[in-house]
């Protein structure tokens, strides 16, 4: 797809974006290069395979009536208990940038992982759209707001009715949560929130920007006394957004800095592409190896 084409999609949809701005996003979103995905991203003869089911949820209390779709990965092995990833955008991990499932099955099926169940969530449907630019959706609001809110939905409301059945591990340690862009955010937050519940962040091209109070977490990092014990991978590109509420890779350079200020076991990968998933999904079996090493 050309720039030209994906910016006037974008306008499209995002009736509040300049022509300037569709301009500035396509470039970042299409810029290069490719990557090719790994060994572990590829379906492997003997391997087991898990299992895919969809599920519709509909909140009753965090954000009621907003509806959404999603898909519980569950192992071939049956035995339990399991470790857990939330992915959100999941949609988008389970497509051919990242391929999530086959990594699972290959993951596990190699000891790198412990036999896992993953949830890929999408965001709701009803809602108000972004900031500025609107559109359509609840994706903002869930992502991008800062706070307890989002946790709270997945922990009280949507993980009980996916796993409904399955025997989780009750360790804090045996849980990540993932996402791309303002699920990157969203991810981030939701552990700095809760981390009774989430020790493990994956977060690709996170927007940790002024969008709905994210450039605000990396300075909360480094005035908080208190350690979480988090464990975050941080991924984005020398050709991420510069837009309006922010400047990308700067915002999570400053965030991966607040970690680093603060002694938490993060990394920051900075590659050479732009706001996609292209390259954090050819790296996804790396970094859910590098988050639950040892």
């Amino acid at each position: 797809m050309s720039v030209d084409a994906l910016a006037s999609q974008l306008r499209a949809v995002l009736p509040g974006l300049s022509d300037a701005e569709s301009l500035r996003f396509a470039c970042a979103a299409l810029a290069g290069p490719t990557f090719e995905l790994p060994t572990e991203a590829q379906a492997q003869d003997g391997v087991p395979r898990g299992s895919l089911r969809e599920l519709r949820q509909t909140s009753s209390a965090t954000y009621p009536g907003v509806s959404r779709t999603l898909r519980v990965y569950e192992p071939a092995d049956k035995s339990g208990p399991y470790a857990l990833i939330v992915f959100q955008d999941g949609a988008r991990y389970l497509g051919p940038e990242a391929q999530a499932a086959t990594v699972l099955d290959n993951l596990i099926n190699l000891g790198a992982l412990p036999p896992t169940v993953a949830l890929f969530v999408e965001p709701g449907e009803e809602g108000p759209g972004l900031p500025i630019y609107g559109g359509p959706g609840n994706r903002s609001v869930e992502y991008d707001s800062i706070g307890p809110t989002y946790a709270r939905f997945l922990i009280e409301e949507l993980i009980p009715v996916a796993c409904e059945g399955l025997k989780l591990k009750q360790d804090r340690q045996q849980r990540a949560i993932v996402g791309l862009s303002s699920g990157g955010h969203c991810a981030f937050n939701a552990a700095w929130e809760r981390p009774d519940f989430f020790s493990k962040v994956l977060s690709h091209c996170g927007s940790f920007v002024n969008l709905r109070g994210g450039h605000l977490l990396a300075s909360a990092v480094r005035m908080s006394d208190e350690n979480k014990d988090l464990r975050v991978w941080l991924q984005t590109g020398e050709r991420d957004l510069d837009i309006v509420f922010g400047n990308w890779p700067l915002a999570n350079r400053e965030l991966a800095s607040a970690l680093a200020y603060r002694g938490y076991a993060h990394k920051l990968v900075v590659g050479p592409g732009g706001h996609s998933l292209a390259h954090g999904g050819a790296m996804l079996a790396e970094s859910l190896c590098w988050l639950w090493k040892e």
